[in-house]
């Protein structure tokens, strides 16, 4: 879940030292998802891209390892954190194991977010490597495909290194960065985080 108090605490940015946002590239439009698309429009990362006091430092952990076109993958036997200990294995759909290239690909976007000094990173949410509140268990493609709580490998392997995590959608928190990056936006208090909704919390037994 998001540190919230970690983003509020954030320093106020300017054009001349931006926010230092860590993305997943298919947010921002690049055609680098599995298929060669971007995986859809998400106005609520693509509104970063309207602000001077923010730089954007996009990266697909997938393509850097798979390239483009890909298979699609999903971890299996745990989370992101159990593959980059050993105990669980990210396969594609036709059973190829692909735990190296997804653990190579997580150490080169932690080396990036320290070369950068990301401050934050806003990454895709369920996908493998970059999931941050909710990810597949196992296959997404069998016939009762099947959600867990957790991070995908690179997601995990920043946190794991100190760095916040959020996905894009985690409306309240964007709020929050929102309020960083322009003095004029009113932050919007009835916007919820992901794992805050009526689905997140039905579908994992969450008491209300």
């Amino acid at each position: 879940m998001t540190n919230r108090n970690y983003l509020e605490n954030l320093r106020i940015p300017t054009k001349e030292k931006p926010l230092r946002i860590l993305m997943s590239s298919c947010l921002v439009g690049i055609t680098c998802g599995y298929d060669g698309s971007a995986n859809g429009e998400y106005p609520s990362a693509l509104k970063f891209l309207n602000y001077d006091t923010v730089k954007i430092i996009k990266f697909c952990p997938e393509e850097f390892s798979f390239g483009t076109p890909r298979e699609m993958c999903d971890i299996h036997g745990g989370t992101g954190i159990d593959v980059l200990n050993g105990t669980a294995k990210v396969l594609t759909e036709t059973g190829k194991d692909w735990s190296k290239g997804m653990i190579r690909a997580s150490e080169k976007i932690l080396e990036i977010a320290k070369i950068e000094k990301i401050e934050v990173a806003i990454l895709m949410d369920v996908s493998a490597a970059c999931g941050s509140q909710v990810i597949y268990d196992g296959n997404r493609f069998s016939e009762n495909k099947v959600y867990q709580i957790g991070a995908g490998v690179s997601s995990a392997q920043l946190k794991r290194n100190g760095i916040e995590v959020i996905s894009q959608r985690d409306f309240s928190s964007l709020e929050i960065l929102y309020s960083k990056i322009d003095t004029n936006h009113k932050v919007n208090d009835t916007k919820l985080d992901h794992h805050e909704i009526e689905w997140y919390k039905d579908y994992f037994n969450i008491n209300k």
